[in-house]
């Protein structure tokens, strides 16, 4: 059995830093699908009726577009840390429709961050998220305090 090293822990979650998160090209056909399984309102399951909608086109769940982003942060550092997972999260918001075609990118931004009184070996991030189209408008925003584990615990 292989040792798991991650490359980030507690202790590179530093206030103010900032983490880019990997491009998502954002395809009907998935759009579609995921509509399909868990948010079937006609603007995510047809593209003239999406287009005959506020939405201005086939437009992805809020409920997809938060999956895409957890994939990005994800693929971002996520999946090469310590993370221990999340207690929930404090809000998400939908600004902007994620239209078939359009191309996401973002960032994770460190907020906050503290040791547990009662697990020194953990610690919590407060995370602020912002999600962009390809014409850099916020599509939509999340915050969320992440767990990590720590490098050293006596060191913080």
């Amino acid at each position: 059995m292989s040792e798991y090293n991650p490359r980030y822990a507690y202790e590179d979650f530093t206030v103010g830093s900032e983490w880019p998160l990997p491009a998502k090209s954002v395809e009907a056909s998935e759009i579609i699908d995921f509509a399909s399984q868990f948010d079937p309102q006609p603007f995510h399951l047809d593209e003239a009726a999406g287009k005959a909608s506020i939405l201005g086109g086939l437009a992805a769940s809020g409920w997809h577009t938060v999956s895409m982003f957890m994939r990005m942060m994800c693929d971002a550092y996520l999946l090469d840390s310590t993370s221990q997972g999340a207690p929930g999260i404090d809000f998400a918001k939908w600004k902007k429709p994620v239209l078939a075609g359009d191309t996401l990118t973002g960032k994770s931004t460190v907020l906050e961050r503290r040791v547990s009184k009662s697990k020194p070996s953990l610690g919590f991030v407060v995370l602020h998220h912002a999600i962009f189209n390809q014409h850099g408008d916020v599509v939509c925003e999340l915050q969320n305090t992440g767990m990590f584990t720590l490098r050293e615990p006596a060191a913080s």
